[in-house]
C-alpha cells in the first residue's frame, strides 16, 4: 500500500525549491523501498511554508515545511510517512489558523488536487456549475450572475452581470469571451495560483460565459512572463475538449464553445482591456477611446465580455450553489469573496481568500504577522503600483470597494504591499511616476509626457531644489493626468504620488501636512 505524498507545482513553490524537493523525496522513497505516490499539487498560499511537503494520513493531511532538500532524508528517518513529528511539522493542514480563518470559495480546491486532474476536478465539485447552467437560458444564467453582485476583480469593480447583460443583448453573428490574464500589478498572484492550482476553474467560468451570452469563442491574454500557467492551462485545455466539456457539442447539449490560450509581449499597457484587445487582434497595444465599450464593439469588432481571471474563476460556485448564496457573502455593495495577497515587507505573505469586510489591520497582523523585520508598519499600497499609499491611521478601513473610494483609495486586484518604517516614501513617489513613463503606450500627451516630467520634478524635490515651487508644479502634474489621460493607467497615477505626499509630507521636505496640501 503506497502513502500519497503531495509538493506542490505553483511557481512560487518551484522558485523556492519544490521540484528539488519532489524529486529527493522520490529518489529517497526509491531507495528505502517505500511505495507512495507523489502528487504536484497547486499552492495553498502559505508562501513563508514553502516548499510545502503534505502527507496523506488516516486523520488527514498533515504537512511539513518549508522543506529543503537536506531535510529529506531526516524526514524519512522521521517516519514522516505516518505523520510523526518532526522539527518541520506543521500538524493537520486543514488546521492551520491561517487557512481555517479564511472563506474559500474561488480558491476551494486550490492546493489540494492535482491541478491538471479532470477527476480531481469533478470529485470536489466541479463542473456542477456547467451542469446547471447548460439546463438554464442564457438570461437566467446572466441573473445569477447579476444577483451574486459580482463585481469585476480586476480593478475596475464593474457590476459583472450588468456587462453579461450588454453583451447578450447585442445582437451579432459573432461574440467572445476573453479573460484578461495579463497580470502585471506588483505584488498580485492570485490569477497565476489560480491557473495554475485549478485551470478547470477558469475553463468552466469562461464556458458559463459563453453559454450565458451567445459567445462561442474565447481567448485567455496570458502574461508572457507566466510560463508554468501556460503549460498548465493548455494541458487542461487539451483534457477539456477529449472529455467535452470544450468544442462543439459540450456535454451533448448542442452547444459549442472553444477556447484557446494567446501570449501577450510583455506590455503591463495590455491588462487594460481596449490596449489588450488590440494585441489580440495582433495590432501594437495602443488604449482605444471609449465609447464603444467593448461589450458592443469588442475583439474583432464584435461584442465582447472581457474579464479578468478571479471573475470569471468566481463564476462556477454561483452557477453551482446560486446567486443568492455568493451574495449572502460581503458588505454594502461589495458581496462575495476576495482572494488577497499580501507581499513586501511582511512577515507571513501568501493568499488569504475572504468575504469583504475585514480591515486592512486584520489582514497586517492577524494573517501576515506585521513586518518581516519587526520594526513598526508605516505604510502598505493597495491595487498595484498606481494604488494609494495607505498611513497607520488608515489600516482600520475595510475591504470594500466604497469604503477605499471613501478615502480615496481604490481596492483594484487585492494585492497590498507593505514598507516598514525605513521607507523613503518621496522615493515611492518617484518610482510610480517613472513606472507610468516607462509603461506608457505614448497615446495620449498627459501621460506620455506628463509622468516624464512628474519624475523629473520629484527628483528636484529629493534633492532639495525649490521643494515648495516644486510641489505645487507637481499637485498640477498630477491634476492632469488624472483629468487627462485617456486610460487608467494616466489617471491613476496620481493615487500613489499624491498619497505619499498627503500622507507622508516629512519626506518632501515639508514639515506639516498643511503645507504639503
Amino acid at each position: 500500500m503506497s502513502t500519497t505524498i503531495y509538493v506542490p507545482c505553483d511557481s512560487s513553490a518551484i522558485s523556492l525549491g519544490a521540484d528539488r524537493v519532489a524529486a529527493a523525496i522520490a529518489q529517497e522513497a526509491e531507495k528505502r523501498g517505500i511505495a507512495i505516490q507523489l502528487i504536484r499539487n497547486g499552492s495553498r498560499g502559505l508562501f513563508w511554508l514553502e516548499p510545502l511537503v503534505e502527507v496523506a494520513t488516516s486523520k488527514g493531511r498533515f504537512g511539513y515545511g518549508p522543506v529543503q532538500v537536506s531535510d529529506v532524508r531526516g524526514l524519512f528517518d522521521g517516519a514522516f510517512l505516518q505523520g510523526e513529528f518532526h522539527p518541520l511539522a506543521l500538524g493537520l493542514i486543514d488546521d492551520l489558523d491561517y487557512l481555517k480563518k479564511q472563506q474559500r470559495l474561488t480558491f476551494a480546491r486550490i492546493g489540494k488536487t492535482d491541478p491538471v486532474s479532470l477527476d480531481d476536478y469533478i470529485i470536489n465539485e466541479g463542473y456542477r456549475g456547467l451542469a446547471n447552467a447548460l439546463s438554464m437560458t442564457p438570461q437566467d444564467i446572466v441573473k445569477q450572475v447579476t444577483d451574486s453582485g459580482l463585481r469585476g476583480r480586476g480593478g475596475a469593480a464593474f457590476p459583472t452581470g450588468i456587462k453579461w447583460n450588454t453583451v447578450l443583448n447585442t445582437p451579432a453573428e459573432q461574440k467572445y469571451i476573453v479573460c484578461n490574464a495579463d497580470e502585471g500589478d506588483s505584488g498580485t498572484f492570485s490569477d497565476r495560483m489560480a491557473m495554475e492550482g485549478d485551470p478547470f476553474v477558469l475553463i468552466e467560468g469562461m464556458t458559463i460565459a459563453g453559454l450565458a451570452v451567445g459567445a462561442t469563442q474565447g481567448y485567455i491574454y496570458l502574461r508572457v512572463e507566466y510560463p508554468h500557467a501556460y503549460t498548465v492551462l493548455n494541458t487542461a485545455i487539451e483534457k477539456a475538449y477529449q472529455a467535452g466539456y470544450l468544442g462543439d457539442n459540450i456535454q451533448g447539449s448542442g452547444k459549442k464553445f472553444d477556447l484557446e490560450v494567446r501570449l501577450g509581449a510583455g506590455a503591463y499597457i495590455c491588462g487594460e482591456e481596449t490596449s489588450l484587445m488590440e494585441s489580440l487582434e495582433g495590432k501594437r497595444g495602443l488604449v482605444r477611446f471609449k465609447p464603444p465599450l467593448p461589450a458592443i464593439k469588442g475583439l474583432f469588432g464584435k461584442p465582447t465580455v472581457i474579464n479578468n481571471v478571479i471573475s470569471l474563476a468566481s463564476v462556477p460556485v454561483i452557477l453551482d450553489k446560486g446567486g443568492d448564496y455568493y451574495r449572502d457573502f460581503g458588505v454594502g455593495r461589495s458581496r462575495g469573496t476576495l482572494p488577497l495577497q499580501l507581499a513586501g515587507n511582511i512577515k507571513y505573505p501568501g493568499l488569504v481568500e475572504l468575504a469583504f469586510g475585514i480591515t486592512l489591520r486584520e489582514l497586517l497582523y492577524d494573517f501576515g504577522g506585521g513586518s518581516a523585520t519587526g520594526r513598526p508598519i508605516r505604510a502598505v499600497q493597495v491595487g498595484g503600483p498606481l494604488g494609494a499609499y495607505l498611513p497607520e491611521s488608515q489600516f482600520d478601513t475595510l475591504v470594500d470597494y466604497e469604503a477605499f473610494a471613501g478615502i480615496w483609495a481604490v481596492l483594484g486586484h487585492g494585492g497590498i504591499v507593505v514598507f516598514d518604517d525605513s521607507v523613503d516614501m518621496a522615493e515611492m513617489a518617484r518610482y510610480s511616476m517613472e513606472f507610468c513613463a516607462i509603461e506608457s503606450c505614448g497615446k495620449c500627451t498627459p501621460c506620455r509626457i506628463g509622468s516624464t516630467r512628474g519624475y523629473e520634478v520629484i527628483d528636484d524635490i529629493i534633492n532639495g531644489r525649490e521643494i515648495s515651487k516644486n510641489i505645487n508644479l507637481l499637485r498640477d502634474l498630477c491634476d492632469t493626468l488624472l483629468n487627462g489621460s485617456l486610460c487608467a493607467l494616466g489617471g491613476m497615477t496620481p493615487y500613489p504620488v499624491l498619497s505619499a505626499m498627503n500622507h507622508f509630507p516629512e519626506d518632501f521636505g515639508v514639515s506639516d501636512k498643511a503645507n504639503a496640501a
